[in-house]
């Protein structure tokens, strides 16, 4: 059978690719064409994307696509995390590397934009979680450190539509990335002018706001020159990667949660309208925007990250893999410590295993001092934190919740699968690792053969992929574990 060919940029905070999917108008196969690092780039104090680099890693990929494997796909697209934006000048030149969210950039930003509009105003507003680094922050931040280069900006793009405009010229705020600036208003969908010119923020900077699923246009003819100029569009996709990752869910029905593990763990469900109301409120649940018109109601927890740092410092005494972490630290004692995962002092700590084991001093546990012991008080801190998030989303959620769809990298590790059924006593359905990806070309597919509902888009995806579904097992232990 003939397949159809789209390509995926799926860029995250550690690691970008390029996946290839072919679609055979039943299922998508996906083949990995290009793998490059991405990290934050130090400068004058501060630390930004170098957002060049990462363009040409995606024409490499591309390149190689067309080149090596002889497939000239029909289109790309490219999504990113979110928040994080670069700005133009009035000639379309970039005026300085875009910050990163990381960065202490926004340290006061948000404390000194409560004085000027109250925190339930704001989450009123936009229906936002407040993070010190979204959007709104950073521009606040901008106007007050750098205030020429606010001045001198003529566009604002989020990280994948700036890639996209470097390919074509056209500039343009795709929808679910504009979801995480708290700058947008989540009934309208569209841009909050009030809210920036209460904070001296200029509104001219801001695109059009695009659905996903839009074709953009073709790559300039120099970009592909050297190949011919083979004839491949852009489309917009769901450039925040959570927005993809949630199209991609092989899931039916509504009563389901899902978890999005990876760098970040991002939990909630997926909703026609907005929920703003006082208990959402109170446990700050974001409300993004979604693949098909859908609302993404979340919470934003730190993931992987955790982990992955602590790795960087084992690594560079005696490199260690992630599955003999996990193998070992099975055999570690379980509940001897426990984190917050999102506590400010693991934001970006120089050391983080010694983050962590102060962070165990400061609240009286048991201070882990291997790699293994480590490594499980972050997977039991994860997963008692989903339970956490759990029974916060069951006051506020619609419909019940029955069992937790749980996608991206984090899928793949059978024991934080096992204990996230544990900790919250539901069936976590695992998988697909690639969801990302997947959601990334079923926008492709939606736009090039005109098929606007998600619940078809969603069977392609499981037709593609193959799930693990773990139940609960220990749930009992973990009514007394200890809650920070």
């Amino acid at each position: 059978m003939t397949s159809t060919h789209f390509l995926a940029f799926d860029i995250g905070a550690s690691s970008g690719r390029a996946i290839l999917g072919a679609f055979d108008g039943c299922r998508i196969t996906l083949t990995e064409v290009h793998r490059f690092p991405n990290e934050m780039v130090l400068r004058n104090g501060h630390y930004y994307w170098d957002i060049r680099r990462l363009f040409e890693e995606l024409k490499t990929g591309l390149k190689k696509c067309i080149r090596d494997l002889g497939i000239i796909p029909v289109s790309i697209g490219i999504d990113t995390w979110g928040v994080d934006f670069g700005l133009l000048d009035g000639s379309d030149n970039l005026l300085e590397l875009p910050f990163a969210y990381r960065d202490d950039l926004t340290e006061s930003a948000m404390e000194e934009v409560f004085k000027m509009i109250r925190p339930k105003d704001l989450y009123a507003k936009t229906g936002i979680q407040f993070l010190r680094f979204n959007s709104l922050f950073q521009l606040w931040a901008l106007k007050k450190k750098f205030p020429t280069l606010l001045l001198q900006a003529n566009k604002l793009l989020f990280i994948p539509d700036l890639l996209s405009y470097m390919f074509t010229g056209t500039s343009f705020s795709e929808y679910t990335i504009a979801s995480t600036s708290q700058m947008l208003n989540p009934k309208t969908r569209n841009w909050y002018p009030d809210l920036m010119l209460r904070l001296g923020i200029p509104v001219h900077i801001l695109e059009n706001i695009i659905e996903p699923g839009t074709q953009i246009g073709p790559i300039k003819p120099d970009i592909l020159s050297d190949l011919g100029n083979p004839p491949v569009s852009v489309v917009a996709v769901g450039a925040h990667d959570t927005a993809s990752a949630i199209a991609a869910i092989p899931a039916e029905g509504k009563n389901w949660a899902y978890i999005s593990s990876g760098t970040w763990s991002l939990m909630g469900i997926e909703t026609d309208q907005p929920i703003l109301n006082e208990e959402s409120f109170r446990f700050l649940f974001t409300n993004e925007g979604g693949v098909g018109k859908k609302i993404r109601v979340l919470k934003n927890i730190t993931g992987l990250w955790l982990l992955q740092e602590c790795k960087k410092i084992w690594d560079a005494e005696n490199p260690v893999s992630f599955e003999d972490l996990i193998k070992g630290c099975k055999k570690v004692k379980p509940f001897q410590s426990i984190v917050d995962p999102d506590d400010p002092a693991f934001m970006n700590p120089q050391d983080m295993p010694e983050a962590i084991r102060e962070y165990c001093r400061r609240t009286s546990q048991a201070v882990p001092e291997t790699l293994e012991e480590i490594t499980r008080c972050i997977f039991e801190s994860l997963a008692l934190k989903y339970s956490i998030i759990l029974d916060q989303l069951r006051k506020i959620s619609p419909h019940p919740i029955e069992k937790i769809h749980m996608i991206g990298g984090g899928s793949l590790n059978s024991f934080l699968c096992q204990l996230t059924a544990d900790a919250t006593g539901l069936p976590v359905v695992a998988g697909p690792a690639e969801a990302t990806a997947l959601g990334n070309i079923l926008s492709q597919i939606a736009c090039h053969q005109g098929i606007p509902s998600l619940d078809t888009l969603r069977g392609f995806s499981m037709n593609s992929v193959k799930t693990i579904t773990y139940k609960p097992k220990k749930t009992g232990e973990w009514k007394a574990c200890h809650i920070y």
